[in-house]
């Protein structure tokens, strides 16, 4: 090294005078970034821990059991959302369906902040006056709605929002909506994530995120308590709404009986009586802050977008904790019966086979003889729900094609599953008939109907049915096929034999009418409307339906309908009530066959069971009093327990 002569003066003369360096202070390291810490209720008991440590494990992720849950929240709590244009012109389906709570970024009211999922930040103490705050939400964010609680009120959280060192310091509270639920969960299957940054000038941004799925939609099973009915009530004073407004009247009479004491709920608009038809009622839940289930339901629409009666959900339901669902998309190649909601019921919660349903499985029909299914966008919707699988049965053999026409679930406590399955038997049915004929009753009339002043009732006897040419074969086809779908049920869920109840029934295949349920003519849907089927009284002069819906039903093929009125397509209305249609069997010394044994197989499964007539108003449109009516259940137990 070269030293200078000017530096090496400069040294001497600093030696020479005794001068000492002082040693150089160390640098002082900066104070460390302040930490961010956002909680939300992971564990699920309606709170958010900001001082232990229980809402802190898996809040990054998310099972079925643990995980912070919000709510798609569609309801309309204020009712502010319109049913008609200027002038009262209907609006189109996709703007009823366009407002919902959650269509605005507003707060609206203390009902819809109650919707809100709770996000909470841990309180900064130590935090400079210079920090400021901000939320992200970095996944999920197009489908998610933030607002932060401040002194004026639930502010909308946007990019642009700002935080201020004071709110930090003393802990924030978000609330947390989702815009709708998971369609696609190829497309989004409901995961979001929110995401606190603090920024301190001259330092790192610090961060933390919460994970958050928004809450499937679920439907109804039967371990459920009913707590109201819906039906459709006919105006008018003709002979058929006269019938029709009897059964609403006595329907309404029976769920008071049942210990229901919220009213029906009665469809008027559009005349469409299948009320379980068009409709599939399910719910939304997460526990809210006060600790209790915090639900909306929501009224799913059935995927017939030509089918009117689904507009009343919006019109005259959509409120206050109830929200309406439609999907898009159907095609028009997608059978029209089949995407009616009397092919969608709930097995109610299993576990078999290492999987476990604590929700319930949903069950569909399809018909595998022609490869025919409910829309895809509705199984798409139903499937990314992620909790209640559908399962796929054949209804190739039915005319209507709905699994509610063959099965049913009934509560049965104390029985491993808590359940039963109550199925359709139509070995039971023939074996009726047959010991009624051997024991000399050959010529009682098959029904004891009595005719009304549209039509005469059936005059056939035991013999004839008996001697006619399908009878016999029908059912035993019906028998074959219900076996079988009753061997895919039982695989999957683990049901013995012991756990099935056998109810007797008799199917028929299609007759010539005016009016079928199964027809693919929404117009021909409200029957009732002045629109009676023409059915032939004779069962040995019906003729087989060679097409259905336009189309060729296929070689072999042959489709049916309840010929006695269906038993397992009733309406259960407590855990050991059960209203049936009545029988109108043979009467032999003085009792209906068909109600005795009907009875007796409800009465053995612990069920009380009534009748209400139904021959003229549904069982003659192919249909029954479940395919007439539908239910809103309890839906307060946490859908994530087993």
């Amino acid at each position: 090294m070269v030293v200078t002569s000017n530096a090496r003066r400069a040294t001497l003369a600093l030696t020479a005078i005794g001068a000492v360096l002082a040693p150089v202070s160390p640098v002082h390291a900066a104070p460390p970034p302040p930490r961010v810490d956002l909680r939300a209720d992971v564990n699920r008991d309606g709170r958010v821990d900001v001082t232990g440590a229980t809402d802190t494990v898996g809040e990054d992720a998310w099972t079925p059991a643990r995980g912070t849950v919000f709510l798609p929240n569609i309801d309309d709590d204020t009712k502010r959302c319109p049913t008609a244009g200027p002038g009262g012109k209907p609006l189109s389906d996709a703007k009823l369906a366009a407002c919902n709570d959650a269509s605005d970024a507003v707060v609206n009211g203390t009902a819809d902040l109650a919707d809100l999922a709770r996000v909470r930040s841990v309180p900064m103490a130590n935090l400079p006056a210079t920090a400021t705050g901000a939320v992200s939400v970095p996944a999920g964010g197009k489908h998610t709605r933030v607002f932060v609680k401040r002194a004026t009120g639930w502010a909308h959280v946007t990019g642009k929002t700002r935080l201020t060192a004071a709110e930090l310091r003393a802990g924030l509270e978000f609330g947390v909506e989702s815009t709708d639920i998971v369609r696609d969960s190829k497309v989004w299957d409901g995961r979001a994530v929110i995401r606190l940054i603090v920024t301190t000038p001259n330092r790192p941004a610090t961060t933390d995120d919460i994970t958050l799925r928004v809450a499937p939609l679920l439907t109804h099973h039967h371990l459920q308590q009913a707590q109201q009915v819906l039906a459709t009530k006919v105006p008018g004073k003709d002979d058929y709404a006269r019938r029709q407004q009897a059964f609403v009247n006595g329907l309404a009479k029976e769920v008071k009986s049942a210990g229901i004491s919220q009213p029906l709920i009665t469809f008027d608009k559009y005349q469409d009586i299948w009320a379980q038809d068009f409709v599939e009622p399910g719910y939304v839940s997460m526990t809210g802050p006060n600790g209790r289930r915090q639900v909306i339901r929501v009224m799913l629409r059935s995927a017939q977008p030509d089918r009117e009666a689904g507009r009343e959900l919006f019109e005259k339901i959509r409120g206050n904790g109830i929200g309406v669902v439609q999907v898009s998309g159907v095609r028009d190649s997608e059978e029209w019966t089949l995407n009616s909601m009397g092919n969608l019921e709930t097995i109610p919660p299993y576990a078999n086979g290492g999987r476990s349903f604590p929700a319930g499985r949903i069950i569909m029909g399809e018909r595998k003889d022609d490869g025919s299914k409910p829309a895809q966008a509705m199984r798409t919707m139903l499937a990314s729900q992620g909790f209640q699988d559908p399962l796929l049965l054949d209804t190739s053999w039915l005319h209507v094609g709905h699994v509610d026409e063959f099965v049913q679930f009934l509560p049965a406590p104390g029985t491993p599953r808590g359940w039963k399955i109550g199925i359709a038997d139509p070995e039971a049915g023939l074996k009726l008939l047959r010991n009624a004929q051997k024991g000399g009753h050959g010529k009682t009339r098959m029904f004891s109907v009595p005719d009304s002043q549209e039509r005469l009732a059936p005059k056939e006897t035991i013999d004839q049915a008996l001697a006619s040419k399908w009878l016999v074969t029908d059912n035993t086809m019906a028998a074959a096929r219900i076996k079988a779908n009753l061997a895919v049920l039982q695989r999957e869920t683990g049901v013995t034999d012991a756990e099935v109840v056998r109810v007797p029934a008799l199917y028929t295949r299609g007759t010539e009418q005016v009016g079928e349920r199964g027809d693919r003519m929404p117009r021909l849907t409200r029957l009732g409307a002045g629109e009676v089927p023409e059915v032939v009284s004779e069962y040995g002069q019906q003729k087989a339906i060679q097409e259905r819906d336009g189309r060729s039903a296929g070689p072999g093929t042959v489709m049916t309908s309840a010929y006695v009125p269906g038993a397992v397509n009733g309406i259960l209305l407590g855990t050991d009530r059960y209203l049936a249609p009545r029988q109108w069997g043979p009467v032999i010394g003085g009792k209906d066959i068909f109600t005795a044994a009907v009875t007796a197989a409800y009465t053995g499964a612990g069920m009380k069971v009534s009748y209400i007539d139904d021959w003229y108003t549904y069982h003659l449109g192919m249909g029954e009093v479940h395919c007439g009516t539908n239910t809103l259940r309890d839906a307060s137990a946490a859908w994530w327990k087993p």
